[in-house]
C-alpha cells in the first residue's frame, strides 16, 4: 500500500511547499519525458478512463488561484500555483499517453462538471475539502492504474504522477488545519461528518463509472472503495483535527 505522510503538525508555513515543487519541475525537466514514439496498448476500457481523468486533470485553477489569493498569504498563493502546474502536467502526460495509444482526449465529462461546481460553491476550505475528494480517489486510481496495466508506459505516466499526488494530500492537509483552526468543535464534527457522506457518493461513482477499467486491473469495486475509505480515515484527522483546542504554531 503506498504511503502518504500527513503529519499532525499546523504551521502556517508553505515554504516547504514551494520549495518542494519548484524542486519538482527541477526534477522533471533534468528527466525528460517518457518515450511517447513506442506507443501505448491501451484497452479500449481503460482508455475510457484515462480520458475521464485527463478531463478531471486539464481545469486552468483559475478559481482556487483566485481563493488562495484573497486568503492572503503570497508564499501559499505561490505554492497553489505551483500545485495546479504540476496538476496541468497531469493532463498533458496523459493527453499524450492516450495519443500514444491512438486515443482522443475529451471536451468534457459530466463527473468533472459536478465536482467543478462543488469546489465553486463556496470559499476555500469547501474548494479545499472537494478537491481532496479527487485528490484521495485518484491515489487508489493511479495506484491501481499503475500496478495492473500490462503496458510499459502507461505503468510509467500513472507511477509518475502517483508520485506527485502523494505530495499533494499534505499540501491540502495542512492548508485544511489553518483553515480549521480557529472552528469550534462541534463545527469540525459537522464538517467530518458531510465530508465523508460525500467521499462514500463520489467514490461509489467513481467505482461504477470506472467498474470495467477495474476489472482489467484485477481491482474489484468493493476493494477499491475499502482502498479510499482505509486511505481517507487516515487523512481526515490530519486535516479536520477534532481535539480541542486546535493550535496552530
Amino acid at each position: 500500500m503506498d504511503e502518504v505522510q500527513v503529519g499532525a503538525g499546523g504551521a502556517t508555513d508553505f515554504a516547504r511547499w514551494t520549495g518542494e515543487f519548484e524542486a519538482k519541475v527541477v526534477a522533471r525537466a533534468a528527466a525528460g519525458d517518457p518515450d511517447w514514439a513506442r506507443g501505448a496498448r491501451l484497452d479500449p476500457a481503460v482508455a475510457r478512463s484515462v480520458q475521464r481523468f485527463q478531463v478531471g486533470e486539464s481545469g486552468d485553477g483559475a478559481n482556487l488561484i483566485g481563493k488562495a489569493d484573497r486568503a492572503g498569504d503570497p508564499v501559499y498563493s505561490a505554492a497553489v500555483r505551483l500545485f495546479i502546474a504540476e496538476e496541468r502536467n497531469h493532463a498533458r502526460l496523459l493527453g499524450l499517453l492516450l495519443r500514444a495509444g491512438g486515443q482522443p482526449t475529451l471536451s468534457g465529462h459530466w463527473t468533472d462538471a459536478v465536482f467543478v461546481r462543488l469546489r465553486r460553491a463556496l470559499g476555500l476550505r469547501v474548494e479545499l475539502m472537494v478537491l481532496m475528494l479527487a485528490e484521495v480517489v485518484a491515489l487508489r486510481y493511479y495506484r491501481a492504474l499503475r500496478d495492473g496495466t500490462t503496458d510499459a508506459l502507461t505503468t510509467q505516466v500513472a507511477g509518475l504522477i502517483l508520485a506527485d499526488e502523494q505530495r499533494h494530500v499534505p499540501f491540502h492537509c495542512q492548508r485544511l488545519r489553518v483553515a480549521f483552526a480557529a472552528s469550534s468543535r462541534p463545527a469540525r464534527l459537522f464538517a467530518v461528518a458531510v465530508w465523508w457522506v460525500l467521499m462514500v457518493g463520489v467514490t461509489a461513482v467513481v467505482a461504477v463509472d470506472h467498474g470495467p477499467a477495474l476489472r482489467q486491473f484485477g481491482v474489484r469495486r468493493a476493494d477499491f472503495g475499502r482502498g479510499v475509505f482505509g486511505l481517507f480515515a487516515v487523512i481526515v484527522p490530519s486535516a479536520i483535527p477534532l481535539r480541542d483546542p486546535v493550535r496552530i504554531a
